[in-house]
Order: structure tokens, then sequence, then C-alpha cells
């Protein structure tokens, strides 16, 4: 609640005492530890390290460094540190830089003091609006950050450009006494980090020749991907001593703090959660997308995979069966693995290509992402192909072979020269329909995750088609909106078949030449 006190006596009378802004924040910091309350609360995965790392450096009073790439939230720590300031602080009622009332530092101030004493005007600043930030780029000068001389300003009170109340403080000094944070440090040019070396240490500025000792009272946080990772520019390394505390961050560790993150970011329309029901295999599906593209070789590890992928894939996916379920008149309808189709785009603008992903190209690589996803869920619930076909050597019956390998009587369906198309718009009904007509399919799945619904346990055996297929037992093609899974052999001749048919025209071309 905002305090009902006007001026600087009636502060006095109240028994104020000032706080430095990192003594305020330590103090209230302390008070949430002591009873348990989050001090960061929506920031998931970084329990056991950014945020006692943070707390730690809150407690030592320390300005500080998030270092980390793009999407690990490190804005939103820096945002959040909000809701360890007082609610409501009382300042000089006109200043640009929030004066103490008991410590002014600015000429208007210190002369309004001077003038009125214990009349003083006072206003009180809410802790929303004791938060500055600036995204350094390029441009940034040290007029937007420290100041200026106004020429207007001298000229409307008609002073000289010697008096200090021609000046135009920057966003830095209209940030005292709260919390100013520089997004991207390595961006900002050098000659402008070293304009911030004063400020950081000994709390004096000059702005065009004036000497001002300014101790301004802010808590500084920095962001910047780690700097030997990047070749936009670089921390200079006495700025970076200045900074206390240099706090690294990271990706979700784990498959559990990604999920929660996802569910927690994404924004649906009110009617899209009612009409498409998305399962776990689905979004741990999504979410093993980005570990993929975390690891793979054609993404570039120094630009980063972050969590807007998923977020965006997530929402995409929704999307893509609220779509389908709308041409095929279904008013419920669930988030099939054939849907991945419709994710692509979510993947292609969210991943940095090195030079032999770019030679793939963004298509191939969001396709192989997907794949390799399949790939590693899949042996999460059902047994790995690749150590059953190690295991099957030698002379065996059908029926021996069938009992060794779950996947058998599956292969064999198709061996005999069966197929099977999902198209996109297919209708949930007819996809269950020619799921089930897949022989073998529903034993298996009924066999490892038993107990499911009849639309849940064609899910999951859309599923084993897709793993057969990204571990080389059958066949999948993506063509224009369908998948195709057939027989791999078959699948090989027919290539090798077309192959030599083009082979035949190409001589006979020569042959007319």
């Amino acid at each position: 609640m905002k305090p009902h006190i006007h001026t600087l006596g009636e502060l006095k009378e109240a028994g104020y005492k000032p706080k430095s802004i990192k003594d305020e924040i330590r103090h209230n910091l302390i008070k949430k530890l002591r009873a348990n309350e989050p001090t960061f609360k929506g920031i998931i995965g970084y329990e056991d390290s950014v945020i006692p790392d943070t707390e730690r450096a809150l407690l030592s009073r320390h300005n500080m460094l998030y270092l980390g790439l793009r999407g690990q939230a490190k804005t939103r720590m820096a945002r959040q540190m909000t809701s360890l300031l007082d609610e409501y602080i009382p300042a000089i009622a006109g200043s640009d830089i929030n004066d103490d009332p008991f410590k002014p530092i600015s000429k208007f101030a210190r002369d309004l003091v001077a003038t009125k004493g214990d009349e003083t005007p006072i206003e009180w600043i809410h802790s929303s609006d004791r938060y500055g930030e600036k995204l350094a780029t390029p441009d940034v000068t040290v007029a937007d950050l420290i100041g200026d001389i106004d020429p207007i300003k001298a000229a409307n009170l008609k002073l000289n450009f010697a008096d200090e109340r021609v000046l135009h403080y920057g966003i830095i000094p209209r940030s005292n006494r709260g919390i100013f944070v520089i997004n991207e440090l390595p961006d900002l040019q050098a000659r402008i980090q070293v304009a911030l070396f004063n400020i950081l240490q000994e709390g004096d500025i000059q702005i065009r020749g004036f000497k001002l000792r300014l101790p301004l009272d802010i808590l500084f946080v920095f962001t910047a991907n780690p700097e030997d990772y990047t070749n936009r520019g670089s921390i200079v390394t006495p700025l970076k001593d200045r900074i206390e505390s240099q706090i690294l961050t990271h990706y979700p560790r784990s498959m559990e703090a990604a999920l929660a993150i996802t569910a927690q970011e994404v924004r649906l329309a009110d009617n899209m959660e009612a009409a498409v029901t998305m399962s776990p295999l689905i979004k741990k599906l999504i979410e093993q997308i980005a570990f993929e593209a975390r690891a793979s070789e054609f993404v570039d590890k120094k630009s980063g995979v972050s969590a807007r992928l998923t977020i965006a894939a997530f929402e995409n996916a929704i999307s893509t069966a609220e779509r389908r379920a709308m041409l095929t008149g279904d008013s419920e309808t669930i988030v099939w693995v054939s849907d991945f189709t419709g994710i692509v785009p979510s993947i292609t603008g969210k991943v940095e290509l090195v030079y032999e992903g770019e030679q793939e190209g963004p298509y191939q690589v969001a396709i192989s992402l997907i794949e390799k996803a399949i790939r590693t869920q899949f042996v999460e619930v059902f047994p790995n192909p690749e150590s059953l076909k190690k295991r099957n050597t030698g002379k065996r019956s059908v029926e021996q072979r069938e009992l060794d390998n779950p996947y058998q009587a599956v292969v064999r369906w198709f061996d005999e020269g069966n197929k099977i198309d999902l198209t996109v718009d297919m209708s949930d009904r007819d996809k269950i329909n020619a799921l089930y007509g897949v022989s073998g399919l529903h034993a298996l799945v009924n066999k490892y995750a038993a107990g499911l619904g009849e639309i849940d346990a064609a899910l999951m055996m859309e599923f084993v088609l897709h793993g057969m297929a990204a571990y080389s037992l059958i066949s999948k093609k993506i063509i224009e909106g369908r998948v195709e899974f057939k027989d791999l052999m078959g699948s090989m001749f027919n290539f090798k078949d077309a192959m030599d048919d083009l082979g035949e025209e190409e001589e006979d071309d020569n042959e007319d030449f």
C-alpha cells in the first residue's frame, strides 16, 4: 500500500530509514529464504544451479553477469528480481534520477532540499518502476546510457552550457535506486563498455566535460552468450573484472524439466485444448527433438537451441491436429506422430546450421531430428531392434524368430506385399482402422504397453511403425502430405529398378544424340 507521506518532514517523523538497493534486496531475500518461499517463481530446472548461485550473489551484494546461450531465461531471472524490492520507496518529487530524500545527489534535488527543507515534496515509486533494461546494439551511445548536454533545456532555462542543470541524464542515472540490465553485453562497442568502468567501481560519471560525483545506487545485471562462442564481440577484460559474480546458465538437463517448461510457456486458444488432446508420448517426442538438435552435428553449438523450439512445435502440433479435425468433421481428435509434418516450420526457424547442415538443407535436417527423436524415445517403451538383430543369427524357424523378435510378425506382414498410407488429412476412424489392419501390430503394443484404450493403442501402433522405420525394419516415405509404410527390401528393389530405368533412358538419349 502506498504510504500517505508527502513531505520530507513527515518522512522523518515516520522514522523511515533508507537502504541501498543491494541492502534492500539482501534484506528481502533473507526473509524469503527463512520463510522457505520461492525466490524465482516459474523458473524451472535451475533449482540446484542458477537460482542458488543468484541468491549467493545477491546476498553478497554483487553485480552479476548471466552467461549462457539463447533461450536460457537470463532476462527472465533479472526481471524477477523486482519481487525482492520493497513495494514502494520515497524519492524527491520531480527528480530525474529518483533522488533519496535523505541523500540527494543531483543538483536539482540538493537545491530543492536546501530551499524547502522539511517541506520538500516526496513521491513514492513502485517496485515495478525501478527496473531498467537496455539491449546492447552497435548503435548504443554513451549519451544513451549515461547522458549528454541538452541544448533545448539550456535555451528554455536560459542557462549556459557550464551549468549542471543543462544535463540530460541517460538511462543508467535514471535507473538510480533500482535494477538495471544490459542484455547481450558483448554486442556493446568496447569504447561504450569502457564508459561503464567508473560507474561500476567508483560511482562517478563524466558528461561532456562535467566532473560529476554521482554515487549511483544501482544493481547491475548483465547477460551475454559465452564470450568464447560468439563472433559478434566480447566483454572487455577490465569490465568483466568489475562484475563480481558470473553465473553460468544452461538448458534443461532432464526430460521432466523440459516438459514442465514447455507446459508453462505454451499459449493455446481457449477451445484448442478441448478439441485436441496431446498424449505424454507426443510431448516427450517434441522435447526430444530439442535434445537431439543440441547434440546434432548439423546444428551450430555456439548458437544453441532454445526452449522456443519446443514451445512453437507444441503449438503447431496442436494446430495441425485441429486443422485436420476441421477438414474431416471430427469434433475431437488427438495429435498423431504423422502430424509432425506440421511442426517442421517450428524447427527450421529455430536452429542455426553449420556448413554440413546447410548442405543437407533445413528441411532435411528437421526431418532427421524428428527421426532421431523417434529412435531415442522408441527404445524407452519397446525393445531395441538393433540388439535383437545381433541376437537373431543362425538358422531358426519362423515361429522361433517371431518368438525371439517381437517385430517379426509386423515385418512379415509388410514382406508379403502389404503397405499402409497415413495421410495428413485422414480422419481418426480411418487411421485407427488402417493401423488395426496391420497384422501383429496390436499384439506388439499390447505386450509392451498394455491397458490402453482404442485410440491410445492406435497412437502407440503408429509410433511403432515410425520406430521400426527409424531402425530400418520397414520403409517409410513422406510424399506430399502422406506417410507410406511398406517392406524394406521391396522399396530397395523398386529404387534399384527406377535407377536402372533412368540409366536406360539416358543411354537412349545418348544414342539419339
